[in-house]
């Protein structure tokens, strides 16, 4: 089908669109697959960095595979979600067990690897393979949902269903790599989120949301929730020799498989953490300093971090296993940690106005 909706695109895309993005080259799967999970909720500034030096680390799908986890966490932290990377490295241990180590060319096979769903896997046939395939990421969402007046959020099944309807209308036979690409930098650079650049967009003439004046409207919002308030104290407890105890967090939730700080009951107040250190932990520490509070927001809920700093008497009560460790604060560092207590343990500790 000759869409003329393609060919304005098109059109744009090569004048216009981004054609030197870090995966643009040497464009395998292993590199396609890697940008499309870190653009994931992501934009592109923020990833660019990242790619570079996880690539620089990770260069194919073995290295990733055979990599411990806790250097993989330790190249995604600060890009969040980190389901992501425990999924990438699962996929890439798949790829190798089940497929040689080379990405399967086929719709389903790449769905059933983990963290990769229909859009990805199309993404990846369309980028990597040049197959017809037909995406549907955020940006290709709002550019749809506009152009034909898609009402509702995208994460209600009936207005999925119409926008996924809506792309296989108009992705094209021919330069399906281009045009993968095509409507997904119009989405980044002109149809964007607020203020969409109507004036420069090809598809302005015939776009409903913009004949009807309501660009806002579309796509529609997720319902608003407020966000439950959570509080906790982070303790940052210090040995003789300056190193700081650590602990790896659950495989699953909020920052799965990632090293933090030992959390106590916020209930406590701060002269009760010590015999709180003591009870919980078995270690005997002096009197806390506590530092400024701040608060982290997650997709789902506030929460409030409140650390307080305690010298150990004796680390010799709690000693390495895979889910505790003492390490100094520049080793800490080189771990898979949550960016906000990454820059809590670089940051100099300023004292709580109590």
């Amino acid at each position: 089908m000759n869409d003329n909706f393609a060919d304005r695109l098109l059109y744009w895309y090569d004048r216009h669109g981004r054609h030197d993005l870090p995966w643009h080259h040497n464009r395998t799967p292993y590199r396609v697959w890697v940008s499309e999970i870190m653009l994931q909720q992501t934009q592109v500034a923020t990833v660019i960095p990242y790619y570079h030096a996880f690539m620089a680390r990770f260069p194919d799908v073995a290295s990733l595979a055979d990599a411990p986890v806790d250097d993989v966490l330790s190249h995604w932290s600060g890009l969040g979600y980190y389901a992501r990377a425990r999924n990438l490295q699962k996929a890439a241990r798949q790829v190798v067990a089940d497929h040689r180590g080379e990405f399967p060319a086929d719709q389903d096979a790449l769905e059933a690897l983990p963290g990769i769903g229909r859009s990805t896997a199309a993404a990846i046939l369309a980028q990597a393979f040049g197959l017809y395939a037909t995406i549907l990421d955020g940006n290709v969402k709002r550019v749809l949902a506009r152009y034909h007046a898609v009402s509702g959020w995208p994460g209600q099944t009936r207005v999925l269903n119409e926008l996924w309807e809506c792309a296989e209308q108009h992705t094209p036979r021919q330069r399906v790599r281009d045009y993968t690409q095509a409507i997904m930098d119009l989405g980044a650079m002109v149809c964007t989120r607020s203020r969409p650049d109507c004036d420069q967009c090809p598809l302005a003439a015939d776009c409903q949301a913009y004949a009807l004046d309501e660009t806002r409207r579309y796509p529609g919002s997720k319902p608003k929730k407020a966000k439950p308030e959570k509080t906790t104290w982070m303790v940052i407890l210090e040995d003789g020799q300056g190193r700081i105890l650590l602990n790896r967090r659950p495989p699953s939730g909020i920052w799965g498989g990632l090293w933090s700080l030992p959390e106590l009951d916020p209930a406590h107040g701060p002269d009760e953490l010590a015999e709180a250190c003591q009870r919980q932990l078995g270690l005997t520490c002096h009197e806390p300093r506590t530092l400024a509070a701040f608060r982290h927001t997650f997709s789902h809920y506030h929460l409030h971090i409140q650390p307080a700093a305690l010298a150990v008497l004796s680390s010799s009560l709690i000693a390495d296993s895979d889910n505790q460790r003492w390490v100094y604060r520049d080793e800490a560092m080189s771990l898979g940690l949550p960016a906000p207590i990454r820059s809590l343990l670089a940051t100099p500790e300023q004292p709580a106005l109590l």
